[in-house]
């Protein structure tokens, strides 16, 4: 088979001097047509780069590309530890250079230029499966929760996936005959072609993709910190690099809201801008090399005092003992009053633009409520598929709540409309939705503006629920920080808190890695006082 050209840069062939620094770590292994180097599914498969022939990846029995002498296989999950969201076979007989993937980890924190070829090679390769739709399936109804939940989580997680709708797609009722399920007992996660799981939970799907468990071990960890977005991860980096045990725990993905930002246009040392996905790949990575341990999906249900520390419950009956705590649970997307709303959850309407989403958009018009600055990554970023993007403000002026960089490029896409003063009052549509119904705030008059996907971006509250009162909380639910020695302490001595779900944050991606960072050294001062 003719090798895939490489036309976005996921697939750089190593020079020979590379292939020879490589060589050291690892050995030669002369192949054969059909040799199966990793199969779709393996856990803890090794990184190889071709030194003589081809090698054919395969996505359930399917080739999607082919690679020849120089290039390296594999892409994210061989860093995180997931499993492989595709298979490799041999095309060509010929010759591979097999490495360790702990030694693969190893190398890329030694060798910065061969670590960000390979880092930037493999999140593009992730983007690209996550457009391919390769990995996983998910065959379900589109009003059903568990489907809108299982497709949430595989979205928010970055795990490149199909969904096959059981009411418009033709191929539901084959696969479900062919599996012998009814259409009652969906939804089903079909992994590898033909590993079957009937509505898993998402702590069942995690453990059978890879993803890092619940990190529960008898010891007692330094530092515990509750929420993996921005300022999570930052903790997490600084602590385990400056030698706490360090444990990470969060209930959906790792990112927090950033996490489902298509592009960062104004974080320091990123000029091209970065998208919140990758921002935080890299962050974990940075984390595990480091030591950290993270557990995805692990839900803090309770925080408990015990002895001379904490405890943190989990969702699944585990408990985590900690010496401090930094809370960094972030806030939650609020919805729309409208009516009706709930049946378009996640056919229609959406609260994040990634790529999953984007891929929902393509020549259709869509609408983005919204003033603030994800309202705006948001519309820049679906204007690149969309047929058109109307973005519906309430307030009258952009410049509000809005950066400046974001409203120049808005103002200059000829793919997006701005109206303000402007509220969505009513969704039109049977089974999908067709259009939104605006109210214009100063006339009082209403239109019908076509729109069959909706994102919403109207503010968050923060998710403290399930602090149950053990720390001391503002008037809007935000946790209150502070004496002049210790600013991000909590009402509980050894408890910080950073981040949007801290009273008085600046709602920045770079205020809450710095608040990260600080907590660490807080955290020092209050073990050592």
């Amino acid at each position: 088979m003719q090798e895939t050209p490489d036309l976005h840069g996921a697939w750089p062939r190593l020079d020979p001097e590379q292939i020879q620094r490589l060589s050291a770590h690892g050995e030669r292994i002369p192949t054969r047509q059909g040799d199966v180097l990793f199969r779709q599914g393996e856990p803890d498969y090794d990184f190889f780069v071709v030194l003589e022939g081809s090698v054919a990846m395969v996505d359930a029995d399917e080739v999607i590309r082919v690679h020849g002498p120089g290039r390296f296989l594999g892409e994210l999950g061989l860093l995180t530890g997931q499993a492989a969201l595709v298979g490799a076979v041999v095309d060509e007989p010929g010759a591979v250079l097999r490495i360790p993937a702990e030694h693969l980890r190893l190398l890329i924190a030694r060798d910065p230029v061969l670590g960000d070829l390979v880092l930037r090679a493999y999140f593009i390769r992730r983007s690209l499966l996550i457009e391919l739709g390769a990995g996983l399936r998910i065959i379900g109804s589109r009003f059903s929760p568990d489907t809108r939940r299982l497709r949430d989580f595989a979205a928010r997680n970055r795990l490149p996936h199909r969904w096959i709708d059981l009411e418009q797609d033709t191929q539901a009722e084959q696969a479900l005959r062919r599996l012998c399920v009814r259409p009652e007992d969906t939804p089903l996660v079909i992994l590898n072609g033909d590993r079957i799981l009937r509505n898993p939970s998402n702590a069942e799907l995690a453990h059978a993709i890879g993803l890092p468990t619940p990190a529960a071990h008898g010891d007692v960890a330094d530092l515990v910190i509750v929420g993996a977005g921005p300022a999570g991860l930052a903790a997490a980096v600084y602590g385990a690099s400056e030698g706490l045990n360090t444990v990470v725990v969060d209930a959906v993905a790792t990112g927090g809201q950033a996490g489902t930002s298509s592009r960062i246009e104004n974080y320091l040392g990123f000029p091209s801008g970065i998208s919140g996905a990758e921002l935080a790949e890299r962050a974990v990575i940075q984390a595990e090399k480091f030591g950290a341990r993270l557990g995805v999906p692990a839900e803090a249900t309770a925080l408990e005092v015990e002895n001379a520390g904490y405890g943190v419950a989990l969702g699944d009956g585990g408990r985590i003992s900690a010496r401090t705590v930094v809370l960094a649970t972030g806030a939650r997307y609020r919805s729309l009053d409208v009516p009706g709303l709930e049946r378009f959850q996640g056919c229609g309407v959406y609260y994040a633009a990634t790529e999953v989403e984007a891929l929902q958009c393509v020549h259709l018009p869509v609408a983005v409520v919204g003033g603030g600055n994800s309202a705006g990554q948001a519309a820049l970023y679906l204007a690149e598929r969309a047929k058109r993007v109307r973005l519906f403000v309430r307030g009258g002026d952009l410049g509000k709540s809005m950066s400046r960089y974001l409203i120049d490029q808005i103002e200059r896409s000829p793919g997006i409309e701005v109206h303000l003063r402007t509220e969505v009052r009513e969704l039109v549509g049977d089974e999908t939705l067709e259009a939104v119904v605006v109210e214009d705030g100063r006339t009082g008059e209403r239109r019908v503006h076509e729109a069959r996907n909706l994102f919403i971006f109207i503010g968050a509250d923060p998710c403290v629920g399930w602090l149950a009162g053990q720390v001391e909380l503002d008037g809007k639910g935000f946790i209150r920080t502070g004496d002049d020695a210790l600013p991000l302490e909590t009402s509980l001595p050894g408890v910080f808190a950073v981040g949007d779900v801290r009273s008085g944050s600046i709602k920045r991606v770079a205020s809450a890695v710095g608040e990260g960072a600080m907590a660490v050294r807080l955290v020092h001062e209050r073990l050592s006082g």
